[in-house]
């Protein structure tokens, strides 16, 4: 279903799972679906400030976030409240399913940052997907995600790479 700026605001309830459990719940615009990739704009969800050492999230940092119901990744483009880009934060997910208001995406430990200026490309979580059993469990599951890891960081280390993917 495509949706263009015409098209009213709808309001979707992004569902991130982990461990077969909700971690976290928040609104966001429906920006595009064009039955394989959906975009939504939310401001940060978490809760104050998360420092990572390498890029803070804050209170007025804007997500613009790309799902695919094909893929097995998600991007999200974060803005300050200024608007200066902070860089990509890339989620390592199985395929997202949007119904009816519910984009449901699942965690699988793997992420990967990118700066605003490409200097910086780091991949995140290894550790925590190691632990996480997935291997063991569902190994075609843990391949896909190496995979799309392994996909992301090509795409983050090419020029225009990530900003291509997200036209």
């Amino acid at each position: 279903m495509p949706v263009n700026s015409t098209d009213p605001a709808r309001l979707v309830d992004v569902v991130l799972v982990k461990g077969g459990r909700t971690k976290i719940r928040y609104p966001a615009e429906l920006l595009a679906d064009d039955g394989t990739r959906i975009a939504v704009r939310a401001p940060w969800a978490g809760e104050g400030v998360r420092d990572f050492g390498f890029v803070r999230f804050e209170p007025g940092d804007v997500f613009t976030e790309y799902y695919w119901r094909d893929r097995w990744y998600s991007v999200k483009e974060v803005r300050a409240a200024s608007g200066a880009l902070k860089g990509w934060y890339c989620d390592i997910t199985r395929p997202a399913t949007l119904t009816g208001g519910e984009l449901v995406v699942e965690d699988l430990d793997l992420d990967l940052w990118r700066s605003a200026d490409g200097g910086d490309v780091r991949r995140l979580d290894e550790d925590e997907f190691s632990e996480s059993g997935l291997a063991e469990r569902d190994p075609e599951a843990a391949a896909a995600a190496v995979t799309a890891l392994d996909e992301l960081e090509v795409f983050a280390t090419v020029e225009g790479g990530l900003e291509g993917l997200l036209e």
